[in-house]
């Protein structure tokens, strides 16, 4: 957790909080957030994120995970907010930030490689919840071209950071890109005009790229130490 007593003015622009069964993400003013998350997904305006943490069995069939969460949501005091699904510890949650220059992103990431494949792999059920839910907030208002650019590039660095893991597919063997599960959501301050371009040449490119990345390498290297591999 922040300490926001300390916490440069940016940073206390997002407020995380963190309970047992949810972690909130929570924004000082609106922001325009681009994700598929299954509650609140596609390209929105919105203050807040929130994980929940679920265990297996609650989530087995005929039940409606999206409609159990917007529940949820809503019984918890979060209704409008974009919503996650985990089973993750909430507190093992990964926070990092990366400025250069006078902008700035910081990630928040939950991360489980139990369901870890690789992009390709044949369809089915995993049997298993294991996920990686991240977001990723950039200080500086984007377009929506940048934006969905912004959204390409994080799910590359998720994409790196786990490959350079050594995580297998659970299906193939083979070095895993992701979980198969995964959901990122970009959120950027809500503004009439903003940045047309967000690469990898650009300074939001950069600090999108390395905040993800570091993120989630956090995160994969804590769930492989409590399992011995590492």
């Amino acid at each position: 957790m922040i300490d926001r007593a300390r916490a440069p003015r940016d940073v206390a622009d997002v407020d995380v909080a963190c309970a047992p069964r949810w972690l909130v993400v929570t924004f000082a003013r609106v922001h325009v957030a681009a994700s598929w998350a299954i509650v609140g997904g596609g390209v929105r305006r919105a203050r807040a994120i929130a994980w929940h943490r679920i265990a297996e069995p609650e989530l087995r069939p005929p039940v409606d995970a999206a409609a159990l969460l917007a529940t949820r949501l809503a019984a918890a005091g979060h209704a409008g907010a974009i919503g996650l699904l985990t089973s993750r510890a909430l507190d093992t949650f990964s926070d990092e930030r990366v400025r250069h220059g006078d902008v700035d992103a910081r990630c928040i990431a939950t991360v489980g490689l139990g369901n870890a494949l690789r992009a390709g792999d044949p369809p089915g059920a995993s049997g298993r919840i294991g996920t990686i839910n991240l977001v990723c907030r950039v200080s500086v208002p984007l377009a929506p071209e940048s934006l969905l650019e912004a959204l390409a590039l994080a799910a590359e660095a998720r994409t790196l950071a786990v490959r350079e893991a050594g995580v297998p597919s659970i299906v193939s063997g083979l070095p895993a890109s992701g979980t198969g599960t995964d959901c990122i959501v970009v959120a950027a301050p809500d503004a009439r005009a903003g940045a047309r371009y967000a690469g990898k040449h650009t300074a939001i490119g950069h600090v999108i790229g390395a905040s993800v990345a570091a993120a989630v390498a956090r995160g994969c290297d804590r769930w492989l130490a409590e399992r011995g591999a590492r």
